[in-house]
Order: structure tokens, then C-alpha cells, then sequence
């Protein structure tokens, strides 16, 4: 692991990218920054959370994203359960596939709409995701530790603002 840096300073990679790029009228090098971190934070943690928690279990991200939307909010309509993993239809269908034969979902023809096909989780996909979401949040505490718990709720908030404001079409 490489050191902690512990201010808000542009990194090297910043500095590279802002010394490319500087020449180029009309570049608004904040928000370039803003949204390159959090693409760059959010594929760190994907990579952690895979190494360091999935990757004994065999899941990858999507695969585990779906078993904990399927624990959380229950049987779900494979559009909506793509849609709340953040996957395409189609790529929902190979996790479903390999989650399937492993035990952990089961697919059904839904009750009213025979095109439409419900997931849920078996008995041992709940025993697995109940036993992995501890170890996946001690890893999402570690990854936020270095900011303060105030940190973290003004973090989490300002995400959630620009969140909304992309999933509105902004």
C-alpha cells in the first residue's frame, strides 16, 4: 500500500493530467478533478473490496452488489435488479447465471407475466451475504478512515447531491 496522504493537495497524477491539458482553452480543472478522483476512488475500492473481502467467496463486485440488493429490498424483477447494480441486462444475466449455479439465487417466471423473470435469494445466498457484509464494511471503514467522522457525513452528502443531480439528467 502507499502512504496515506492526509491533505487535499493535487497528486502527481493530477499534476500530469493538469500539465497535458493546460494549454486547451476553456478546461475547467476543478471539476476534471473532482470527477476524476471519484471515478479513480471508486475503482480503488471495487479492486479492494475484490481482493480483500470478495475474491475468497468467488464474487466479483456486480455479483455481490446483487445478492445485497436482493437481501436488502427481496425478490426483484431482473430490469430492476439490473437497473439497482448498475449493469446492463444483459451482463446481469451472466452474474445471474454463475450466482444460480452456485446456489446463491434462484430465477423464476414471474407470477402474472410469464416474459418477465423474478430473482431471489436462496437460503444459502442470504447465509453468504450475511456473512460477508461485515467483512465488506470493516474494509469501507478502513478505506474512510483517514477522514473524520464529520469528514465522512460531508462526504457522503455532497456524493449524494451530485447523484442526484446526474440520475435527473443535470
Amino acid at each position: 500500500m502507499g502512504t496515506v496522504r492526509r491533505d487535499s493537495n493535487p497528486t502527481e497524477r493530477e499534476q500530469a493530467v493538469a500539465n497535458r491539458v493546460g494549454s486547451l482553452h476553456d478546461i475547467d480543472f476543478a471539476s476534471m478533478s473532482a470527477v476524476q478522483n471519484v471515478y479513480r476512488v471508486a475503482n480503488a475500492v471495487r479492486a479492494r473490496m475484490e481482493r480483500d473481502v470478495l475474491g475468497e467467496s468467488g464474487l466479483s463486485w456486480t455479483s455481490f452488489t446483487a445478492l445485497f440488493v436482493l437481501w436488502v429490498w427481496g425478490p426483484m424483477e431482473t430490469r430492476h435488479l439490473a437497473e439497482e447494480c448498475g449493469v446492463t441486462k444483459g451482463t446481469l444475466t451472466g452474474v445471474l447465471a454463475t450466482l444460480e449455479s452456485r446456489g446463491h439465487v434462484l430465477r423464476t417466471a414471474h407470477e402474472s407475466d410469464g416474459r418477465l423473470v423474478v430473482v431471489r435469494l436462496t437460503p444459502g445466498g442470504r447465509t453468504l451475504i450475511k456473512r460477508l457484509f461485515p467483512q465488506f464494511n470493516a474494509q469501507e471503514t478502513q478505506v474512510v478512515e483517514v477522514l473524520s467522522p464529520a469528514e465522512q457525513a460531508t462526504l457522503a452528502r455532497l456524493l449524494r447531491k451530485v447523484l442526484t443531480h446526474v440520475e435527473s439528467g443535470g
